[in-house]
């Protein structure tokens, strides 16, 4: 699908008049009235233009086949009109013509092209990638297609730049949400590093991956003890860097992401219940969302140093597994106790937030997983959990969550929770004994790793990741955290 920005119509087979809920609403049908050839009354008794309402209508004048009416309510915000435009060429994408034209003249609507263009772009992703017998005909999607934005000539060149971001952060959605998707037999460990690289080659950053005996030969004990229970498909290291210092006339903020990347979560011998252990798939979204992030950022040459670190494994039964009451060692040289082997995501990050500290020493770090039920139960599927030691770190992304639509909520980091994590035995044990305040005790844990960081977020979207959607029938990957922390950079 090619999109042309214009400040003209030329001819297209239908137009979209997106529309707001506003005093204006009246002056509006009445002009789209006029031009279409239509009765000004029937559009006003029929549209209303709340959210996400559509009507198709037929006009009379010639050469236009079809024009479409789509509610954004009163105030939308960013992700209504990603929600709104995914939803309408998703639904409609086997019926729309292979030329159609948005225009956003009609209600100023121009600042919005980004989300615009991401909605639509994202209709294009089919979660059955593995279906047999998919259904031949044609879709608006093919490369015949293209969706022409009507806009002011004078806000024609920032509509393009918007749109290009807006299509871009598409692309690199589609494919987080088709790696989230996969099933495990299709990205054990081995084929996410592949992953790693080929889009490193792709996009222009580098990859270094290290085996599971260079990683034991760097120290990551935590890492290799959660793999320890698949012996067919070991664990992987994957270091990400992405850097445009060269090309910028100043130092440029060098900032870590560390992203949780258990590719599959049996629960290991603390094993999970049947019911839903098959979505444990997706409990690589932390890693998928810095994969996206500095993919992304590359792609959109954005100028900032970003260090991406992944520590990826299965989380499987076996008889060489990790057993609670187990005492490990981690790259940091401190110990823990495993109490639950259904904790294993923090032990693993433990190792990643360590490496990416003194290796690197990013003026900012940001780790991100699929890590607690807890957080679910307190927040939902509506906002990520956000726990941060640096007030104006956890400001900026609070805000940015507000802006992208990928939603965080701040809880407390508080030492008065540090004791629930005390170990008699060892530095530190993975669980706490009390079954209460698990999000954020688990921060607690992973804050030992970070060896003193002031500017560290810790962003636990267990409910974000992966969920319901009117796209299928089962949860599906959402690449969450891919938007948020792009909006998040572009603001550096």
């Amino acid at each position: 699908m090619k999109i042309n920005i214009s400040s003209q119509l030329n001819a297209p087979q239908a137009i979209v008049y997106p529309l707001l809920d506003n005093e204006k609403l009246t002056e509006s049908l009445s002009k789209i009235a006029r031009q279409a050839g239509l009765s000004s009354e029937a559009l006003q008794r029929d549209f209303k233009a709340g959210l996400k309402e559509i009507l198709p209508v037929y006009p009379a004048r010639k050469g236009l086949d079809k024009v479409y009416l789509i509610g954004l309510g009163k105030t939308p915000k960013p992700m209504d009109f990603i929600k709104v435009f995914r939803s309408f060429f998703y639904h409609n994408k086997k019926k729309l013509p292979i030329s159609i034209a948005i225009d956003l003249k009609s209600d100023k609507l121009e600042s919005s092209i980004e989300y615009i263009v991401n909605g639509a772009c994202l209709a294009e992703y089919e979660i059955g990638v593995f279906k047999t017998d998919k259904k031949e005909g044609t879709d608006f999607f093919s490369a015949e297609s293209a969706l022409t934005i009507y806009v002011s000539e004078k806000n024609k060149e920032k509509a393009q730049s918007l749109a290009v971001i807006g299509k871009e952060t598409a692309s690199t959605q589609i494919r987080i949400m088709t790696l989230v998707d996969a099933p495990a037999n299709r990205k054990y460990p081995e084929k996410m590093a592949e992953y790693a690289v080929k889009s490193g080659e792709m996009y222009g950053f580098d990859v270094k991956v290290f085996d599971e005996r260079e990683c034991e030969s760097l120290g990551l004990g935590a890492l290799l003890a959660v793999g320890k229970g698949s012996t067919e498909n070991p664990p992987r290291f994957i270091v990400l860097e992405y850097n445009l210092s060269a090309m910028a006339d100043k130092p440029l903020k060098k900032i870590g992401l560390v992203g949780k990347g258990v590719t599959f979560d049996t629960g290991g011998l603390s094993i999970k219940g049947a019911g839903s252990m098959s979505y444990m798939k997706s409990d690589m979204g932390g890693a998928g969302a810095v994969l996206g992030t500095i993919e992304l950022a590359a792609k959109l040459k954005l100028p900032v140093h970003l260090i991406g670190v992944i520590p990826v494994t299965e989380n499987c039964v076996d008889g060489n597994a990790l057993k609670p009451s187990d005492v490990i060692n981690t790259y940091s040289g401190k110990t823990i106790e495993v109490i639950d082997t259904d904790a294993e995501g923090r032990i693993i990050l433990a190792d990643g937030l360590s490496y990416i500290k003194k290796n690197y020493e990013p003026e900012v770090i940001i780790d991100l997983a699929t890590l607690t039920g807890n957080c679910i139960a307190a927040l939902g599927y509506n906002a990520a959990g956000l726990l941060s030691n640096n007030d104006d770190l956890a400001n900026q992304l609070f805000e940015v969550g507000q802006l992208s639509g990928e939603k965080l909520w701040r809880l407390p980091l508080w030492d008065d929770y540090k004791d629930m994590m005390k170990s008699d035995i060892a530095d530190v044990k993975n669980l706490s004994s009390i079954p209460i305040a698990g999000a954020i005790t688990a921060a607690k844990f992973l804050e030992i790793f970070i060896d003193g960081h002031s500017n560290w977020a810790h962003l636990d979207i267990a409910g974000m990741a992966f969920g319901d959607s009117e796209y299928g029938s089962m949860k599906s990957g959402t690449a969450f955290g891919v938007r948020l922390l792009t909006t998040w950079l572009r603001g550096l």
